[in-house]
């Protein structure tokens, strides 16, 4: 057996103590432009296959039906449905929220995907699977280029 090879879990050791890890994660080329029309112009743009008919959001920069690459950027609108939720009552730490989060998947109207994001203006009790719903955007000033740029998707 090689010298520093390791064979079985018995054979490592812990190490004790901080490794310093640095990276940066990048959007990609869609997730770039996604980011930055949500910040600049309050919308959300997905991207579109002309062979499948299909338009993506999160936008991709592959059809994955047909794998042709996608140019076409449209302008998708800011409706669509509760696909499925789920209400949380403690953050990602263990701390119990004051109030309940509720997190849904939004599919978009018109578009194949869709966004998972918080509910607002909405008790618990009132959210349904299906229900219409549409995105609501922070102030312009206060949008930095990330998803937290749509403040919370409301009953529509």
């Amino acid at each position: 057996m090689p010298v520093g090879k390791v064979v079985q879990v018995s054979q490592t050791k812990p190490l004790h103590g901080e490794i310093p890890v640095y990276g940066q994660y990048t959007f990609g080329i869609a997730g770039e432009r996604f980011f930055r029309e949500i910040k600049d112009n309050g919308r959300i743009m997905g991207t579109r296959c002309e062979k499948c008919s299909l338009t993506y959001v999160p936008p991709r920069i592959y059809c994955e039906r047909c794998f042709e690459g996608l140019k076409e950027w449209v302008a998708v609108p800011s409706t669509g449905t509760a696909h499925t939720y789920t209400i949380a009552h403690f953050d990602l730490d263990g701390a119990k929220l004051p109030e309940p989060a509720i997190i849904a998947m939004v599919q978009l109207d018109g578009v194949y995907g869709g966004l998972v994001h918080q509910l607002g203006e909405v008790r618990p009790e009132e959210v349904k699977i299906g229900m219409s719903v549409e995105v609501v955007f922070k102030d312009k000033a206060e949008r930095v280029g990330s998803i937290n740029d749509i403040a919370y998707f409301k009953p529509g």
